[in-house]
């Protein structure tokens, strides 16, 4: 038997009698980070990585069970050791590492290789099987450093400052947002973030997470501004009534898929601003060789294309079934417009 196996409730080791990031209420899950597609409400207890727990009770409620464990700590369940090292996704993301009778697997959940300020850098752990999401699984997607990505990011909001436009920027609520905030020149005028942003402030400042000082976006705050803030919000507040009421605007996204020609102007933007928290072509190439592993189970994404090099160039490859999304799956029903 295996060691992890795909169960109707997602990924399960029977030895350990535990679930790693499971699609349906469990027992025990181990969660490789709070994100809604890998952080199902309603298990009975629930095992994440200790920088993320507050994210994670948030995301989950009051009532959720949650216990964190630092980075390369190790509990023990029937024998099955288990682990958590740093993903460098979002706050507290986690590879889970797996090890019965020497065999050892690795989890990868969501990952990308280049460091930034909001969460612990990426570390390749050693292991036999290596489980790697693939949702940039193809050579087309290869990111430009973060510091040239910020560049423009902060020139496209003095340009708009100048012309008295409010900036919006479309980020995920969890993890980009944040790593938007960490970065901005805060010199160039106000910022103002939607709720949805605004209720995981305080779990990042609790983690030691220095972001600048932001506020709540109200209607009456932004014009005040005179077109000079920056509002950062969820993508789904786009098309919404209330962005009509903070006068002339230009809109952008970040986004991986800013990569793909066209995206821009299928989704009605002024910019797409490519930056994302999952690794590129490259980058998963270079973790999966840095894992040692022989085998590689490819799951979300670009399954097909990643397996079928993997296997041309000497890795044992196959498909590993999965409901998560990948990026920009923000939680339509926890994104509510802001005031007035």
């Amino acid at each position: 038997m295996e060691l992890l196996q795909i169960t109707d409730a997602g990924l399960y080791c029977a030895q350990g009698d535990f679930h790693i990031d499971p699609w349906q209420p469990v027992d025990f899950a181990v969660t490789t980070h709070a994100h809604s597609d890998h952080a199902r409400e309603g298990s009975r207890h629930y095992l994440t990585e200790e920088s993320g727990r507050l994210v994670l009770q948030e995301r989950l409620g009051p009532e959720a069970k949650i216990e964190g464990l630092p980075y390369g700590a190790q509990i023990t369940r029937n024998g099955v050791k288990v682990s958590l090292h740093p993903a460098g996704h979002i706050l507290g993301s986690a590879q889970v590492r797996v090890e019965y009778r020497g065999e050892v697997w690795v989890v990868s959940g969501d990952y990308k290789v280049e460091p930034e300020k909001t969460c612990a850098p990426f570390e390749p752990v050693k292991c036999h099987t290596f489980i790697t999401e693939s949702t940039f699984g193809l050579p087309i997607y290869r990111w430009r450093s973060q510091a040239d990505i910020f560049s423009a990011i902060n020139a496209w909001w003095r340009e708009n400052h100048a012309n008295q436009r409010t900036s919006v920027v479309f980020a995920y609520s969890l993890g980009k947002a944040q790593r938007v905030l960490s970065e901005i020149d805060a010199t160039i005028g106000p910022i103002f973030v939607h709720g949805a942003v605004a209720r995981l402030l305080p779990a990042y400042a609790a983690a030691g997470v220095n972001l600048p000082p932001v506020q709540t976006v109200t209607t009456e705050s932004v014009r005040a501004a005179n077109g000079g803030g920056l509002v950062i919000a969820p993508s789904t507040v786009e098309g919404s009534p209330w962005l009509r009421r903070f006068g002339e605007i230009s809109r952008a996204a970040v986004s991986g898929w800013m990569q793909i020609r066209g995206a821009r102007r299928r989704a009605a933007l002024d910019r797409g601003f490519v930056l994302s928290d999952h690794a590129d072509w490259d980058g998963l190439l270079m973790s999966i060789r840095a894992t040692g592993a022989s085998r590689v189970l490819v799951t979300h994404g670009y399954v097909a294309p990643m397996g079928r090099y993997l296997c041309e160039n000497g890795w044992q490859a196959e498909a590993l079934p999965t409901r998560f999304s990948g990026e920009e799956a923000e939680p339509v029903e926890k994104v509510e417009a802001p005031p007035e």
